[in-house]
């Protein structure tokens, strides 16, 4: 790791630290507001990627992944109103699809880094977000997989509702799955604007030394 590395470690760690501090908090009946700051982390290490290669994404994932894997140890100690913060399935859940989406993203970026500006992060972060989306909500409230932790009823999150509020009828966290993967995926696209400024910003700097 080199100094130029400490800026994208300290804004993934703050990302993963943010995120999982607002996921307690609910935005409408299908969100909370640590979607919206989760998929940013997408954007650091694609950011990372361009600039110094996927050795320095790696890090930086295996930095957020610690950040993240010291909340969850935190969460399991809190308790909420129907139990501790963060479940055995959460955890895991959480853990398991942030790194491999993460190293995923850094796996199709890397392949894709020679063609359009646009193509490496707009599809190593749609690719990256739909596994952690599909990874985390299976792993945390699939009733297929209660094996993992008997104790912890999730049978609230497998209530047949219809998706959305307006769709075919599907399990509740079905309709989570979806919202939170809809909003990763609007940000994708969002965060190509600053993923452009940041990069010609860092080389037009570097020209000028």
């Amino acid at each position: 790791m080199t100094r130029a590395h400490i800026p994208g470690i300290i804004a993934m760690a703050l990302i993963v630290l943010a995120s999982n501090i607002l996921v307690q908090f609910l935005f409408g009946n299908w969100l909370t507001w640590g979607a919206f700051t989760y998929p940013l982390a997408f954007l650091v290490t694609d950011l990372m990627n361009r600039l110094y290669g996927p050795s320095a994404a790696r890090k930086v994932v295996f930095a957020g992944f610690i950040v993240g894997v010291v909340c969850s140890l935190i969460g399991t100690q809190i308790q909420g109103e129907f139990g501790p913060l963060v479940t055995l399935r959460i955890a895991l859940g959480s853990g398991i699809a942030f790194l491999t989406a993460q190293l995923l993203d850094v796996k199709i970026f890397d392949k894709m880094r020679e063609g359009a500006w646009w193509s490496a992060p707009l599809a190593s972060t749609l690719i990256g977000a739909s596994v952690d989306t599909a990874l985390f909500f299976s792993i945390a409230f699939s009733g297929g997989l209660s094996f993992i932790e008997p104790s912890n009823d999730v049978s609230w999150a497998g209530e047949m509702l219809p998706m959305l509020g307006a769709g075919p009828v599907a399990p509740l966290w079905v309709s989570l799955a979806v919202a939170d993967w809809m909003v990763k995926i609007a940000l994708a696209l969002l965060a190509l604007i600053p993923f452009r400024l940041i990069v010609l910003r860092f080389r037009e700097k570097a020209a000028l030394t």
